[in-house]
């Protein structure tokens, strides 16, 4: 029972109904080519029993001249010969008429059955192509459905792969941050020889300041017209005279 829930689940989720009635309809073509082969069959078995009437007559109408020429002639013996064999073929005749009249009911019968079924053959196709094409624009418009709401199985392999990504996307960025925090920290080495430990950091900032106060200082020197410079400049040379050592002179005692 299990194998056949499976294979027929299987087979419904392989069936195409397009394809089912593509089939359909070639099979009823099949029954249809089938029945009028069967109306030609009994028109020529119908055909050959006309056939076989016409001579059976003619002889019949040979025979019956016959007798009729012998009693002309006075053979008496001869005319009812020729009229027994007469009355042979005409039991004949008769035999063949009644398997003609039954091979033509057939034939009737077998070409009312053929035009039925034809119509019914039209009919079917028409059906089948409203029915394929009805499948074929719900098919695509499910399809389009599924597009759109992300819920088909292309889609939803690109939403994984976009996922994916951006999921690598956001371990690579967390990765990188731990790291620049690890080497700002000192916990990591830095194998290039460019990493700073915290005291030469602080005096980094501290110089680039001075610089900064430095630099600010002369601009605005050179905005007050120099007096300011000059000032500077002075003041710089008095503290540096202020702090070379005056040489005493030495006395050696004689």
């Amino acid at each position: 029972m299990i194998f056949r829930a499976k294979a027929n689940k299987a087979l419904d989720r392989a069936e195409d109904p397009r394809e089912t009635l593509d089939y359909s309809y070639q099979k009823q073509l099949e029954l249809l080519q089938k029945v009028r082969r069967g109306v030609a069959d009994v028109a020529t078995s119908r055909k050959r029993l006309e056939l076989q009437l016409n001579q059976l007559q003619s002889q019949s109408t040979k025979l019956e001249d016959q007798g009729r020429k012998a009693l002309a002639l006075g053979r008496e013996d001869l005319a009812r010969e020729a009229l027994s064999r007469r009355a042979a073929l005409q039991q004949q005749v008769t035999d063949l008429e009644t398997q003609h009249a039954t091979l033509q009911g057939e034939e009737e019968k077998l070409t009312l059955a053929a035009q039925r079924l034809q119509a019914k053959v039209d009919a079917f196709r028409t059906k089948k192509e409203t029915i394929k094409a009805t499948y074929t624009a719900a098919q695509a418009q499910t399809r389009i459905g599924e597009a759109f709401s992300g819920i088909s199985e292309e889609m939803g392999d690109v939403g994984l792969a976009i996922q994916r990504a951006e999921d690598k996307t956001a371990q690579l960025q967390a990765r990188a941050g731990a790291i620049d925090e690890l080497l700002a920290s000192g916990a990591l080495d830095d194998p290039s020889g460019m990493h700073k430990d915290e005291i030469q950091a602080e005096l980094d900032r501290i110089s680039g300041g001075s610089d900064v106060e430095l630099e600010l200082q002369r601009m605005k020197a050179e905005l007050a017209g120099g007096s300011s410079q000059q000032a500077i400049e002075g003041g710089t040379g008095q503290a540096q005279s202020q702090q070379q050592p005056t040489d005493t002179p030495r006395f050696d005692k004689q």
